[in-house]
């Protein structure tokens, strides 16, 4: 059975399904006490679309990554870096 997939690889499997220049998406994850925060970095052309319309697709991952971490009983934060 395989092992299952981080948040991390989540994040970055949806980030690079949304950008023109996946090679670019770089994502650190920093762990404190009690939350995780992923940085996100991208190109620049490709902020608006990880953005979206008035920060629609920011906050649609967000909620997406809330959901995954609640279910492995973890808080975490995106943090998207211009």
């Amino acid at each position: 059975m395989a092992a299952e997939p981080t948040l991390k690889e989540l994040l970055d499997t949806m980030i690079r399904a949304l950008v023109d220049i996946p090679n670019e998406v770089r994502i650190s994850e920093v762990s404190g006490e009690q939350t995780t925060v992923f940085e996100l970095v991208v190109a620049k052309g490709d902020l608006g679309k990880v953005i979206g319309k008035q920060g629609r697709t920011a906050k649609s991952l967000r909620i997406i990554l809330t959901a995954a971490s609640t279910k492995l009983r973890k808080r975490s934060v995106l943090e998207i870096i211009e």
